[in-house]
C-alpha cells in the first residue's frame, strides 16, 4: 500500500524524526494544541492521545465558560434566564451558527439538544412512516449498538418483527467496508420495500467515510427517507447535509467536537421538513413557538416553531452546553477546510509509517483512499491486539481497543502533531519487532 502527504507521495525522508518536527514547525494550525488541556501519564509526562474518536480533549476555555454560568446562577438565580451574561433562555441559539457550519447546513436546520440516541428516537418517530409492503429499515451490519437498539425498538412498537423488517447491508466476503455501488444496488433493487435508510457518516470500527451525498441521492430516487448518524463524522470530515438533501441526521458532541463527557448532542432536519408543522413528532414545551412558550396553561396546543428547533423537548442544559460553546469557537477560528486538510496529512503520515512495519503482523482495515476515511485508522492485530494495546498504553500512547482484535488510532488535527504520529510509529515498530 502507498501513502501520500498533501497529494505528494511520501519518501523515506519522512520516516525521520526531523521531518516530523519540521512539519509541526510549519503547521498553520499549531496554535490550536495550546488551547487544550493535555492528559498526562502517572509519571507526569504528556500522554500521546489518539482517542479523540471516543472522547475529545478539554478546551481550556471550557472551565471559564462553566464557571461563568455557575457564577450567574449564584448571583441571579432564576433571573439568569434573561439577565445572565449569556441568557439561558436563548443559550442554545449561540451554538446554532457554528454547528451549521460544521455539518454543512443552514442555521435553522440544526439544534443542539439531548443526546444522540434520544435525538435518533425523535427522528424515527417523525420520519419512519411504514406502510404495508414498505416497512423495512436499512442499516449496516455491525452498526453501533445504540443505533440498532433504537431502530429495533421502533420496529417492535409498530408491531413489526426486526427479523423481517430490518435489512442489513454487508461488506462483500473477505472485505471490511461497504461499497457505495452495493448500497446503490440495494436501493435500486429493493427500494420499494424500504421506508428508511440509516447509516453512519463514518463507521466507528473501520473508520470508513460513507459517500453520504451519493447514497442520499440513490435513496431519494428510490423514495427512501435517509438519515445519518454523524457521531464519528461531525467535526471530523467535510459535511454538506443541506446540499445532499439528507432528511435528518444526529450526532454526539463529545468526540471530535470536544464538548465534554456526555455533551449535549446535535440534530439536523432538512429545511423542507422543518417548515412542515404538520409532521408527526414527540412534542415538548421548548419546541413550541417561543412567542407563546411561556403562556403555559393558557397555551394547551403545541405549535412547533419552524426549523429543527421544533423538535426540542425541554429547556437547554446550560452547564452541558458551555464546554461545547468553547469547543465550537475553536472550529470557528480554525475552519473545517483547514482542519480537514491537516487531518488528511496526519492520517496519511500514520499510514505511511504503518507500511514500514514488519510485514504480516497487522492489517489496516480502514480505506486507503483519503477521501473515504476520516482521521481514524483501524488496525487488526490477530491474536495480539489487546497485548499490544496494553503495552502501548503503559508507554503513554492511548488509542482505543475494540473486540476482538482491532486497535483504533485517531490523530485529531486540533491537538495532535506529526511528531506524536512519528513517536507512535516508532513504538509500534519496536513492539512488533520484539514480538
Amino acid at each position: 500500500m502507498s501513502s501520500s502527504h498533501a497529494g505528494a507521495p511520501l519518501t523515506a525522508e519522512a520516516a525521520r524524526e526531523e521531518w516530523a518536527l519540521a512539519r509541526d514547525a510549519a503547521d498553520p494550525l499549531a496554535w490550536c494544541r495550546a488551547e487544550f488541556e493535555l492528559p498526562t501519564t502517572v509519571e507526569g509526562t504528556v500522554q500521546v492521545y489518539f482517542c479523540g474518536n471516543s472522547l475529545g480533549l478539554m478546551p481550556k476555555a471550557a472551565r471559564a465558560n462553566v464557571l461563568a454560568e455557575l457564577d450567574d446562577w449564584a448571583r441571579l438565580g432564576v433571573l439568569g434566564h434573561l439577565e445572565a451574561k449569556t441568557p439561558w433562555y436563548s443559550y442554545h441559539e449561540r451554538l446554532r451558527e457554528p454547528l451549521a457550519r460544521v455539518v454543512g447546513a443552514r442555521s435553522d436546520e440544526v439544534v443542539a439538544m439531548n443526546s444522540l440516541t434520544v435525538n435518533l428516537h425523535l427522528m424515527l418517530a417523525t420520519f419512519y412512516r411504514p406502510v404495508p409492503g414498505r416497512e423495512k429499515i436499512v442499516m449496516e451490519q455491525g452498526a453501533f449498538p445504540s443505533d440498532r437498539y433504537a431502530v429495533t425498538s421502533h420496529l417492535r412498537t409498530r408491531g413489526l418483527d426486526p427479523a423481517r423488517s430490518l435489512l442489513l447491508a454487508h461488506p462483500r466476503p473477505g472485505e471490511a467496508i461497504l461499497r457505495t455501488e452495493d448500497l446503490e444496488s440495494l436501493l435500486l433493487e429493493r427500494g420499494r420495500e424500504i421506508a428508511l435508510l440509516l447509516l453512519p457518516g463514518v463507521h466507528f470500527v473501520t473508520g470508513q467515510l460513507i459517500d453520504m451525498g451519493r447514497v442520499a441521492l440513490a435513496a431519494r430516487e428510490a423514495g427512501v427517507v435517509v438519515g445519518y448518524d454523524l457521531a464519528h463524522a461531525a467535526g471530523n470530515v467535510a459535511l454538506k447535509l443541506h446540499d445532499w438533501n439528507v432528511d435528518f441526521a444526529v450526532w454526539c458532541s463529545y468526540k471530535y467536537l470536544n464538548g465534554g463527557p456526555g455533551a449535549v448532542g446535535g440534530c439536523f432536519v432538512h429545511q423542507r421538513h422543518g417548515r412542515d408543522g404538520t409532521l408527526p413528532r414527540y412534542a415538548g414545551w421548548w419546541g413550541n413557538d417561543p412567542e407563546t412558550r411561556f403562556q403555559m396553561h393558557r397555551n394547551p396546543e403545541f405549535i412547533p416553531v419552524e426549523g429543527a428547533d421544533g423538535w426540542q423537548l425541554s429547556n437547554p442544559p446550560i452547564l452541558a452546553m458551555a464546554p461545547l460553546l468553547a469547543a465550537l469557537d475553536l472550529f470557528e477560528r480554525s475552519g473545517m477546510p483547514a482542519l480537514r486538510a491537516k487531518s488528511e496529512q496526519l492520517t496519511g503520515y500514520l499510514e505511511f509509517l504503518l507500511t514500514r512495519l514488519p510485514a504480516g503482523r497487522l492489517e489496516l482495515i480502514t480505506p486507503r483512499d483519503p477521501g473515504s476515511r476520516g482521521c481514524q485508522l483501524s488496525i487488526r492485530v490477530p491474536d495480539a491486539a489487546l497485548d499490544l494495546f496494553d503495552t502501548l498504553q503503559s508507554r503513554g500512547f492511548l488509542g482505543d481497543f475494540r473486540e476482538p482484535d482491532v486497535i483504533r488510532f485517531a490523530p485529531a488535527p486540533l491537538y495532535n502533531t506529526f511528531h506524536e504520529v512519528w513517536r507512535l510509529g516508532q513504538a509500534l515498530e519496536q513492539q512488533l519487532r520484539s514480538g
